[in-house]
């Protein structure tokens, strides 16, 4: 067990002559008709790791709201408000072309079936978020990281059927990201606990910029441990340098973007 700091943090390293591309492409699948903002929030987050590339497949409208509000982020839209399961084999496809997932930002329950049939089949490293832990079980996934609140961590468990005693011993190759007052990271054999952030890290929107930290460092070729405990204390090291700037809890989630650099140097 061990409590991070900036130390711990495993930057990717750059190669000087790459090509666009070369240094990570990242698939985030997301939004519904409630919930717009959240994919892109994770986007924008996933690029200020250094990634390449990010591509969010989102519900037609969530799209073009999306176009509207960055020029950074590449749209694959669908048609309909949210992802029914017949759209899996589709947006499988369409995967294979990327390093790394993110599913679940703003994806709503209308998708269920939708992140079950996708998350059993996906052969690429996966960041699980929101809705989609409540979709699915620890049998059914494979190589992901999953970044439950607690509420969401008991409905996984019980999908599972499994409880906080011997849940560890079925992960696998899956990690565990509890969000809290202090974050906990968890493998089959390792803990790690993150004390970065502060109460207003409660504000809508942090989460989504938490796991799209986590898949940019996915994507980049991180290990899921390592990029896990990136994303967590970088994320509660925005929220203090934005609790620091604004002198109180004023600040939103898009507001954590802007220091991402300083966190990294």
């Amino acid at each position: 067990m061990k409590n991070l700091s900036k130390k711990d943090t495993v930057i990717p390293k750059r190669k000087p002559k790459s090509h666009k591309g070369d240094n990570g492409r990242v698939l985030i699948i997301g939004g519904s008709k409630d919930y717009v903002g959240a994919v892109a929030l994770a986007g924008l987050a996933a690029l200020r790791t250094g990634v390449d590339w990010v591509t969010v497949a989102v519900p037609e409208k969530v799209g073009w709201a999306i176009n509207a509000l960055t020029p950074d982020l590449v749209v694959k839209k669908y048609k309909g408000d949210d992802f029914c399961a017949s759209r899996a084999k589709d947006v499988l496809k369409l995967a294979q072309g990327f390093d790394a997932v993110l599913i679940g930002n703003g994806i709503g329950m209308n998708a269920k079936q939708f992140c079950k049939t996708f998350l059993s089949k996906i052969n690429k490293p996966c960041v699980i978020d929101a809705d989609a832990i409540k979709a699915i079980n620890i049998q059914s996934i494979n190589n992901c990281i999953l970044t439950p609140h607690k509420k969401e961590f008991n409905i996984f468990l019980k999908n599972s059927k499994l409880n906080e005693n011997n849940y560890r011993t079925k992960l696998k190759n899956n990690i565990i990201l509890l969000k809290g007052p202090i974050d906990t990271i968890i493998s089959k054999n390792k803990t790690a606990y993150n004390k970065t952030g502060n109460p207003g890290m409660t504000k809508a929107g942090t989460g989504d910029v938490l796991a799209g930290l986590c898949v940019g460092f996915v994507g980049q070729g991180i290990d899921l441990f390592s990029s896990a405990c990136n994303a967590a204390y970088i994320n509660g090291a925005l929220g203090d340098l934005q609790l620091k700037k604004k002198k109180g809890f004023s600040y939103i989630a898009s507001d954590l973007l802007e220091d991402v650099k300083k966190v990294l140097k």
